[in-house]
């Protein structure tokens, strides 16, 4: 069974910074062999793209309203993704997943074949 977990979700005023992390488990996931993504979805709104990672580390990719401000990477020996979060916004505010797919379309969430529960991030102005 394959579980990805997320972790490091809160609250924050905004300008302010969190990381959330991800681990993953399970006998049939080999996580370096995973494009890594993390969505995100606020209340009444369709879930969005936020960053991708792939396999090895050297590519990432980023939504627009994320760029300059959200770092994603990786430590494969650790099979954890993280997601660096600075000068957060109110617009922020949402339920953040983790995500593991094999694709080749980081920004696509039919790519991603493996789901965490989610983790809310909260940003008062």
């Amino acid at each position: 069974q394959v579980q990805l977990v997320e972790s490091g979700g809160g609250s924050v005023q905004a300008g302010g910074s969190l990381r959330l992390s991800c681990g993953a488990s399970g006998r049939t996931f080999i996580f370096s062999s995973n494009l890594m993504g993390w969505f995100r979805q606020a209340p009444g709104k369709e879930r969005e793209f936020v960053a991708a990672i792939s396999r090895n580390g050297g590519s990432t990719y980023y939504g627009d309203s994320v760029k300059g401000r959200f770092t994603i990477s990786r430590d494969n020996a650790k099979n954890t993704v993280y997601l660096q979060m600075n000068s957060l916004k109110p617009e922020d505010t949402a339920v953040y997943y983790c995500a593991g797919g094999s694709s080749l379309w980081p920004k696509a969430e039919a790519t991603y074949g493996y789901w965490g529960q989610g983790t809310q991030v909260t940003v008062s102005s």
